[in-house]
């Protein structure tokens, strides 16, 4: 068997509970396509404050570096709030990013059939929805410079910086016209080039790459029609690229069309490293309780498996095996609802269904 090591980083909140059931599916499955995966489990976020007094270590780091490849639970909560801006959980999640380089997060918005009754936007709607957002993931806003709070005339006053270079978005424009070419041959750019001088060179940067795809259409959304457009016609995207702030905004909108936060998974991917995570938060009202929906992070399981190990077919492996628990009418509470067929499931039961089924299909080979 070929071995490969990656990092564990469960976090805070429902983080381990999820990330443990997504470490058996991806060890279960990967062994069935003969690769043995071992992981290192790290404390992140809030946990690793606890211990260390920060929300990561140099040395955490390094270890995520060294392995090039990281599975992420959840980080953040109310136990700390009140800590200073490079103090709290997040400020791990934006230095784990900027340090391994993973500029471009991909998120795939995809409504299962079996659940379009559970979003709360009529199912004609969103039938068929299947959207790529690509989002720009180490600059803009979140790590622009300058920012500081001063004081003006006695008036205290805050400043943070979106910037863009050229060659940033470039680069993750790349990502998006590549991912096209494999799907719909359809790339929307999504900006606030009306208003932002950022935005007017994010537009004129996307042009200059669009010249090099000539069999992939583009075009132009302004952020805020594009919030009212993914609800009211949301089949009408393909893929969609777009700059950090918009891009987190955007995605967990559009989450409400799968129904359910905790089904979105996502990749971080720059060069040979990735950072796989669900995008829900840390939960900590349900942490420990054992209902957690891990789906989403087994998603993102998948998604390590297709981008980083390179094994597509143990990729769709998983995804077909999520399919099959929605199919059976197994719900966590986050996808309940008192229908026929449905059945009110804990966090225990899915990862259950899921490994069953992987035996399953073993046994049939």
């Amino acid at each position: 068997m070929k071995q490969i090591e990656i990092v564990a980083l469960p976090g805070d909140g429902i983080g381990p509970e999820v990330t443990a059931v997504a470490l058996d599916v991806l060890k279960t499955v990967c062994r069935q396509f003969h690769v043995e995966l071992k992981a290192t489990e790290l404390p992140f976020g809030g946990t690793c404050y606890e211990q260390h007094g920060k929300p990561v270590t140099d040395e955490i780091l390094d270890e995520c570096k060294n392995k090039k490849v990281v599975l992420l639970g959840a980080v953040g909560g109310p136990s700390w709030d009140d800590l200073s801006a490079d103090l709290r959980p997040e400020a791990a999640l934006l230095k784990l990013r900027k340090e391994l380089g993973v500029f471009a997060n991909l998120r795939p918005i995809n409504v299962y059939p079996a659940l379009a009754a559970a979003s709360t936007i009529k199912e004609e709607v969103i039938e068929g929805t299947d959207i790529f957002i690509v989002r720009e993931l180490t600059g803009g806003v979140y790590f622009g410079e300058p920012r500081f709070t001063s004081e003006e005339n006695g008036d205290p006053f805050s400043v943070d910086t979106m910037k863009y270079s050229r060659s940033e978005v470039h680069r993750v424009a790349r990502v998006a016209f590549e991912a096209a070419r494999l799907r719909d041959k359809r790339v929307c750019s999504v900006d606030k080039a009306n208003v932002l001088e950022s935005s007017r060179m994010w537009r004129k940067s996307i042009l200059e790459i669009a010249g090099d795809y000539p069999d992939v259409e583009l075009s132009h959304m302004l952020v805020d029609n594009c919030a009212m457009q993914i609800i009211r016609d949301p089949k009408q995207f393909d893929v969609m690229v777009t700059g950090n702030l918009f891009g987190d905004i955007l995605s967990d909108a559009a989450s409400m069309l799968t129904g359910s936060l905790g089904m979105l998974p996502s990749a971080s991917i720059g060069g040979e490293n990735g950072v796989y995570e669900p995008v829900h938060g840390s939960a900590p009202d349900i942490a420990g309780k054992g209902v957690a929906n891990p789906l989403a992070a087994v998603a993102s399981a998948a998604l390590l498996c297709r981008y980083s190990l390179k094994l597509e077919e143990a990729a769709l492996k998983i995804e077909a095996a999520i399919q099959a628990v929605l199919e059976s009418g197994l719900r966590t509470a986050d996808l309940y609802t008192e229908e026929p067929g449905t059945t009110l499931a804990n966090t225990k039961q899915i990862s259950d269904f899921l490994l069953k089924t992987f035996q399953q299909k073993e046994a049939a080979i």
